[in-house]
């Protein structure tokens, strides 16, 4: 622990309130008592909730029926260097941007290439919505949702030049809102590249130089799960 300064939690907290996909009243998160510390002398729940739900990892089998499932991702991709696109400019007057190319180059142009091995986020200031449904998942009058996401030639980039092992983001998933095909998640699933969506407090951690660790749920078959999200900062 002596080579990190401090570390970052990247993670939502898991509750009712969380912003769920579909936007509706009733959360399909619940946690209902099982055992009480009066009566029972110990405290537990029974816990419902969907795979992608809060900060969450995508495995590469949510899109891809070869893809690796949350427990066949290999452990030591779960940790890598962090590589973190600040785009807050380009999202505050555009809730459909598109992380590009270009992003990636101008971040290079800063700090060096991209490490293969790395894990890539995108702070887009879209975590500040986190707390209204609403505003977070910002769907228009026909039900279509808008917030930021990686344009394909961005992610292509990552995945065939520079290797990266997972590719994430602050807002619902790493396909722009208005997205219907899902290109991104089509295109990662069959590299074997997860996502982490909905990550947090990416205004706390450097550009470059941290260590992250993100460790879900070890899920037999799952298409994702939650995950805890570490950021280890130099």
């Amino acid at each position: 622990m002596d080579l990190f300064s401090g570390i970052i939690d990247l993670t939502h907290a898991l509750n009712d309130k969380v912003p769920n996909w579909e936007g509706s009243a009733q959360s399909p998160f619940s946690a209902a008592e099982l055992g009480n510390i009066k009566r029972d002398g110990y405290f537990s729940r029974m816990l419902t909730l969907p795979e992608h739900f809060g900060t969450h990892l995508d495995a590469p089998a949510h899109f891809c029926a070869n893809g690796w499932t949350v427990e066949q991702i290999p452990a030591e991709r779960l940790v890598g260097p962090l590589a973190l696109l600040d785009v807050r400019k380009q999202c505050a007057t555009n809730a459909d941007y598109q992380i590009s190319a270009q992003d990636i180059a101008n971040w290079e142009k800063t700090f060096g290439e991209i490490p293969a091995g790395a894990i890539v986020l995108a702070n887009t200031g879209w975590g500040a919505r986190w707390h209204s449904m609403q505003q977070f998942r910002n769907a228009d009058s026909n039900g279509t949702k808008h917030y930021p996401g990686y344009a394909p030639e961005g992610v292509k980039f990552l995945i065939e030049r520079r290797s990266i092992y997972g590719i994430g983001i602050d807002t619902m998933g790493v396909d722009y809102g208005p997205s219907e095909e899902h290109p991104n998640h089509r295109y990662t699933g069959a590299h074997n590249v997860y996502h982490l969506e909905n990550v947090a407090n990416l205004d706390q951690v450097p550009a470059a130089g941290a260590l992250v660790i993100a460790a879900p749920i070890k899920l037999e078959g799952g298409s994702g799960g939650p995950v805890r999200i570490l950021a280890f900062v130099r």
